[in-house]
């Protein structure tokens, strides 16, 4: 956006409200844009199509030697034919086995538990990713549990405090005494610019590391571990540029690009972590931990605001911030990430 205003105002020669107003259109277009071809190129599910789901269940049902009719109804529930999913081990085909083991062929993909697993388990396990529509029930259970407590307070802490420390980090980097010579409004903007550009790297490492430490260990507890490591360790970088304050420019940019790795690595590692709690209500734990952040945003800009403008108070709000983010992760930090018997996402 500052690229854009300087470029309107120097290069069109544009006046400076009207290069503001105008300038408005480039991340405009580009918003609309991108809309556009989330729905035109990206799947509706994780599994793919939302009309094509049922198709998902039965492939899984096949993977697992479970062969049968799939209904996937209008409000989201699945079932099957009769004698669907408990007819098929091999060793017997009537109603009465519907209840028993199924033993399963060898195969190298199956778990060891699973071939212990009745029909109706094994049902559970195929549908257990399968994003379906949910009930205001269970969108309250989702609402609710303690397992997305912990992605929503995660997400208040970190992008919360990118969004606040995005608000102010202009006037911070440009208020009277905090370097010398004073950065002109626009090398302050440009600087506190560079906070938000680091996404770009920052973010999609956050939540690859994330998936290495799953793929590594088998276990959502590695994601979990992770998220909170990083999000420890971005409220040790914001007490430290609080309480240090530094007058050099080469000191404070570089706290705030190491506080930025934390910062934005934990972002992406919260949604890597998100999918993995509640599958089959993904839209519906994405879209609390999402305004989770947009919350935390709104609680820190507050306490910005009721501190007086000038270098010194912005730091005493980040260091603030910044124990707020450790209190709170150590508070949620022994919740399980996924709930107890949970089948999908383990």
């Amino acid at each position: 956006m500052p690229a854009v205003y300087f470029s309107l105002l120097n290069n069109q020669h544009m006046k400076s409200h009207v290069a503001w107003r105008v300038s408005f259109f480039v991340p405009g277009l580009l918003i609309v844009f991108v809309a556009i071809m989330m729905l035109l190129c990206c799947p509706d599910t994780p599994t793919g199509k939302w009309s094509e789901r049922n198709q998902h269940l039965e492939n899984n049902l096949r993977r697992h030697s479970m062969l049968g009719v799939v209904d996937v109804n209008s409000d989201g529930a699945v079932s099957t034919e009769k004698g669907a999913a408990g007819d098929i081990s091999p060793s017997s085909p009537s109603d009465s086995d519907e209840k028993k083991d199924v033993i399963l062929p060898s195969n190298p993909h199956f778990d060891d538990r699973e071939a212990h697993f009745t029909s109706d388990q094994m049902m559970d396990v195929a549908q257990g990713e399968i994003i379906r529509k949910p009930t205001m029930r269970e969108m309250g259970y989702v609402f609710l549990s303690p397992h997305t407590f912990v992605t929503g307070v995660c997400y208040f802490c970190s992008f919360g405090a990118e969004l606040s420390i995005n608000s102010i980090l202009g006037q911070y980097y440009g208020a009277a005494g905090q370097f010398t010579p004073k950065l002109s409004t626009v090398d302050a903007g440009n600087w506190a610019a560079m906070f938000g550009l680091l996404n770009v790297v920052f973010r999609p490492m956050g939540g690859a590391l994330s998936d290495l430490s799953y793929n590594r260990t088998g276990s959502v507890w590695a994601k979990k571990v992770l998220l909170h490591t990083l999000s420890f360790l971005t409220g040790i970088f914001l007490i430290i540029i609080g309480v240090v304050n530094s007058h050099n420019k080469s000191t404070m940019f570089g706290l705030f690009a190491g506080m930025a790795f934390f910062l934005e690595s934990s972002n992406g590692a919260n949604y890597s972590l998100t999918p993995h709690v509640h599958p089959y209500a993904n839209g519906v734990v994405s879209g609390i931990t999402g305004a989770s952040g947009n919350l935390g945003g709104i609680v820190f800009a507050i306490i910005f605001r009721f501190v007086p403008a000038g270098a010194t108070h912005y730091g005493h709000a980040i260091w603030i911030i910044g124990v707020i983010t450790i209190a709170l992760n150590l508070a949620v930090c022994w919740i399980p990430p996924v709930p107890k018997g949970q089948i999908g996402g383990r």
